[in-house]
């Protein structure tokens, strides 16, 4: 598996080594050894599958409390896939990478703790699965808004339509009043 890097220091792709033939493929998606090797984490306590029509545009979600890392695949379909750093001790803080992860390119995507997450379903539907590096804590999760201009996300969005939204997503709030993973605490004392 080759490591690449982003233009955000922390997110990183993997791009798997195929093995194929005539019958088909074989791929690792995971292993707890060549991760760490990586300096990436082995320890995952949770796997994710959804599945969203085209146009639906999942996110940007993150977890103040219990954060979780998130390793990223596309199963069937394609989707623009988005991290945001929400770290405001980075350099980076508000900075986004975006990378196109399908069936076809088999990719995957480490998004750390600290990091908002989400993507935009290209294709006519798609697969998408993920493993977390922590449980899923609803009274935790927060949600940036998709198309704050502050942060810039340069969506492939389809010509005329507009993306499908969960009301959480839609009701998202912008970078500027966003709990950040260094600010939370002194936000909570006031």
């Amino acid at each position: 598996m080759q490591i690449i890097d982003t233009a955000l220091e922390a997110v990183k792709i993997l791009d798997p080594t195929i093995f194929g033939d005539d019958r088909g493929f074989f791929m690792e998606s995971w292993n707890r050894e060549a991760f760490e090797k990586s300096g990436l984490p082995g320890q995952f306590v949770q796997d994710n599958h959804s599945r969203s029509s085209q146009g639906v545009l999942r996110g940007l979600h993150y977890q103040i409390r219990k954060p979780q890392g998130k390793l990223v695949r596309v199963t069937r379909g394609e989707v623009f896939d988005v991290a945001v750093d929400m770290r405001q001790s980075s350099p980076q803080f508000g900075q986004w990478v975006g990378v196109m992860l399908s069936e076809t390119n088999k990719r995957q995507l480490w998004v750390p703790e600290g990091f908002a997450h989400g993507f935009y379903v290209v294709s006519e539907s798609a697969d998408f699965q993920y493993k977390c590096t922590e449980y899923y804590a609803p009274e935790f999760e927060r949600s940036l808004l998709w198309n704050d201009p502050a942060v810039g996300i340069e969506w492939p969005i389809i010509e005329g339509q507009e993306p499908l939204l969960a009301a959480k997503d839609a009701n998202a709030l912008p970078l500027a009043q966003c709990d950040t993973f260094d600010d939370y605490p002194k936000r909570l004392a006031a």
